[in-house]
């Protein structure tokens, strides 16, 4: 008699745009029946914008020279909360490894819930810059499209940093606690509350090859100058740079099986 041998599953491509798509479309059909999920990542940044622009109310210069930056943080903490737990839900339910055992690549996956995040950032991002320019007055010297693309990038790189944390946490309540971890040393060091040449010059080092840092630097540029400059420029591309490395180390870590 003889013995067939077992037939292995083909090996997957490092990328495939179809698969890709159709990762990115499930999310897309998940999200729409959780209006809660979707409710804060698209309102919960014009809610803070506007309660901002009123807390400020007496002094409107104050909203105008951390308007911009806020306009660029708060997608970023948003994306970042939102994707890292709706990614772990996946996993913790065993979503995820019922995915991988198909002919599914890691990177397929992973740009998959990238684009599908990314199409609600686009849609933050516009209300939030729409909100903040024609609504609130934010007073920017630059063009207000190079403000929504700097917030597009931040948003994005905050799903890209919630995909990336969620493959460390073994509980939602665990993707919740890497917030102050990941996300709150960026905030206190981006310039924010103090000009980063003024900080101690160890933290300011720090702050140099943090992310965060050049999405405020981006803002400010646009707030400031009428042209795209080169420091302008140099952050965007930064922070692009950032959410693809980010995506990448995300697909690198991500587990087959759960733990």
């Amino acid at each position: 008699m003889t013995l067939t041998p077992p037939t292995t599953p083909a090996p997957t491509t490092p990328f495939n745009l179809s698969r890709t798509t159709a990762t990115a479309a499930r999310v897309l059909r998940q999200l729409r029946h959780d209006p809660r999920t979707i409710a804060l990542m698209i309102l919960i940044p014009c809610v803070m914008l506007f309660l901002l622009r009123y807390v400020f109310d007496g002094n409107p210069r104050t909203f105008d020279s951390i308007g911009a930056s806020l306009l660029g943080i708060f997608p970023l903490i948003t994306m970042f909360l939102v994707t890292s737990i709706a990614t772990l839900r996946e996993r913790t339910s065993g979503t995820l490894e019922r995915l991988l055992a198909l002919p599914l690549g890691k990177a397929d996956l992973i740009a998959g819930y990238a684009l599908a995040f990314g199409a609600l950032a686009i849609v933050q991002s516009a209300l939030a810059t729409g909100l903040a320019v024609w609504f609130l007055d934010l007073d920017v010297t630059g063009s207000p499209w190079l403000l929504l693309l700097v917030a597009l990038l931040d948003a994005l790189l905050g799903t890209a940093l919630g995909l990336f944390v969620s493959a460390f946490a073994a509980s939602e309540f665990q993707a919740v606690q890497f917030m102050p971890a990941v996300i709150f040393p960026q905030l206190l060091l981006c310039g924010l509350f103090t000009p980063r040449d003024a900080m101690h010059p160890a933290l300011e080092a720090l702050s140099n090859v943090l992310p965060m840092s050049y999405a405020v630097d981006g803002m400010n540029e646009v707030l400031t100058h009428t042209d795209v400059t080169t420091d302008f420029i140099r952050d965007v591309l930064v922070v692009a740079g950032c959410a693809l490395l980010v995506l990448g180390l995300g697909a690198a870590t991500l587990r087959r099986r759960t733990a």
